[in-house]
């Protein structure tokens, strides 16, 4: 017996199975030949505008969770718009350049890598990308997303690169452009420089501090005469071949301690912490105030670079939280420093190659 026909259920034409597997591809096949969007656009091309700029998905790869997503939300929004009465296009466009693409490419090379030309890299980044391009354009229109796929815009297009130049150029007419040295992130294992948002610090990591004296060249008074040193303490010894500076703060009050024979300068407030990590005491040491006038005055040389001097500088980001108040200043390495580096008009220095030697 088919106790199907004993239930009371509206009667349809829809199937017991949706089929969309099948069912999809068909629709999405019969939205193309009638050419639905573009008959949209021609319904509304006098109707208000209504633009959303697609901030492109990068082609390297299929498509994931989040760029499905993306494009499904952007999707039903133009739709919306355009059912709400809107000129509302969509643009699909793709990022063509950048460090994925390049490191995908070099993988493939394998050894050969080093000895294939510039030319012949861009070459095959532009390839690979275009296969991606093709495969995510599959992708997205059989997820039903609807859009001028057959002219999408590409970052790597020349209509695309001239519009580019072109605006640079405009930069440069009107002086906004300028080449110089600047600090950045660098990925020795890549050799090209990192987006600040690419970095992950790792907390568990420990650093090697040292404390560091820099001679000091002049006579400061009948005590303090070719026997006191400007000492510094630093997280970052390696940046030390790069010092062009030490810096010190205008609010901060400073002295020299005698230590093995020889004076060190230090902010007074942390004398006694700086002597204890060397497992020293306070207690009948000779302690020598030095003024601000003095600080200004004063000639310092590098500690083992010969004929090298390091600058007195001034930073308010000099604390007397932890070292010893005067900071190891190296414009090459560290915004911060970098940024001292420009208002006293110092060297840009580093002596690190691209591969971090």
């Amino acid at each position: 017996m088919d106790y199907s026909s004993t239930i009371n259920l509206p009667k349809t034409d829809f199937p017991m199975k949706a089929g969309l597997k099948e069912k999809e591809p068909k629709i999405i096949k019969k939205w193309e030949e009638e050419k639905i969007y573009q008959k949209l656009r021609e319904l509304r091309k006098e109707a208000p505008k209504c633009i959303l700029h697609d901030g492109p998905p990068y082609a390297n790869g299929d498509i994931h969770i989040g760029t499905a997503l993306n494009k499904i939300i952007k999707d039903i929004i133009i739709r919306y718009k355009s059912a709400r009465g809107f000129d509302s296009p969509y643009i699909p466009g793709w990022d063509c350049h950048g460090m994925p693409i390049e490191l995908k490419v070099q993988e493939s090379l394998g050894d050969k890598y080093k000895e294939t030309s510039k030319f012949i890299m861009r070459k095959k980044c532009r390839a690979y990308a275009q296969k991606y391009i093709d495969i995510q354009r599959k992708q997205f229109k059989r997820l039903g997303v609807m859009g001028d796929w057959e002219n999408p815009y590409l970052t790597m297009s020349p209509e695309y690169e001239s519009e580019i130049v072109s605006v640079f150029s405009q930069l440069v007419e009107r002086g906004y452009i300028f080449k110089g040295l600047r600090t950045i992130h660098w990925c020795m294992h890549c050799e090209t420089a990192l987006a600040a948002a690419e970095i992950e610090y790792d907390d568990n990591h420990v650093s090697n501090s040292v404390y560091v004296r820099f001679p000091v060249l002049n006579k400061i008074n009948d005590k303090l005469n070719g026997n006191v040193d400007v000492m510094i303490w630093t997280t970052t010894p390696w940046t030390l071949p790069s010092n062009m500076a030490c810096a010190f703060n205008k609010n901060l009050e400073y002295a020299a301690v005698k230590i093995d024979d020889r004076y060190a300068i230090i902010t007074t407030s942390l004398i006694e912490t700086v002597l204890s990590k060397n497992n020293l005491n306070l207690e009948g040491r000779d302690i020598i105030p030095i003024s601000l006038d003095d600080i200004e005055k004063l000639e310092i040389v590098h500690p083992f670079i010969e004929n090298r001097k390091s600058a007195v500088v001034f930073a308010d980001y000099v604390e007397a939280t932890a070292g010893t108040g005067i900071v190891h200043t190296a414009p090459g390495h560290g915004l911060e420093d970098y940024q001292t580096g420009l208002n006293y008009n110092l060297e840009v220095y580093s002596p690190v190659d691209r591969q971090g030697r």
